[in-house]
């Protein structure tokens, strides 16, 4: 019980998503489907319906539409069978028996590489695209924009308050509060 509620502080402190094992699948998700895993583990999802028969430790939760939610935890003790099974030629019921005895110890497998380049080439598209979107703001200041229409186009300077990163849109566009200067 002690252990549980340990778990549920280090998540709500902002502990690293990463697993125990310090597994990094280029992505912050918790949970994964059933599609997801298979890539990440690189077999098709055929053998990972066969491996939650075989070994006990592996029971996905559902969701509503009955589909196969995989927890990190789930995805590490899945590249440790593949490890056990496909490079170390373990029998399943040597993995099993492996996975019993030294569950936290044995090596994983690595995860599949095109998986992992592919989270990265979302992280990197999004940023170029919010770095394009600061250039062409700028571009636009540049230009001689007219500041009041941009205003009225967005509803009033008041939105630009609202917004997340308003201070240092301000500061760096030279508008807004000056601070320390006198």
């Amino acid at each position: 019980m002690a252990k549980r509620a340990r778990r549920k502080t280090a998540k709500k402190a902002g502990a690293p998503t990463e697993g125990a094992s310090g597994l990094d699948l280029a992505t912050d998700k918790l949970y994964f489907k059933i599609g997801e895993v298979a890539q990440i583990v690189d077999v098709p999802a055929y053998v990972l319906r066969y491996w939650e028969t075989e070994f006990r430790s592996i029971k996905p939760q559902k969701s509503r539409s009955q589909q196969r939610i995989y927890r990190r935890r789930d995805v590490e003790t899945l590249l440790r069978i593949k490890h056990l099974l496909y490079e170390r030629k373990f029998t399943i019921a040597g993995a099993r028996q492996q996975l019993k005895e030294h569950a936290e110890g044995l090596e994983m497998a690595a995860p599949s590489g095109l998986f992992v380049a592919r989270q990265s080439l979302g992280k990197i598209k999004a940023e170029i695209e919010a770095l394009s979107a600061i250039v062409h703001d700028e571009a636009d200041a540049e230009r001689g924009a007219d500041p009041a229409a941009y205003l009225q186009a967005i509803g009033g300077a008041r939105v630009l308050f609202e917004r997340p990163n308003a201070q240092a849109l301000l500061q760096r566009t030279g508008g807004g509060a000056r601070r320390g200067r006198r």
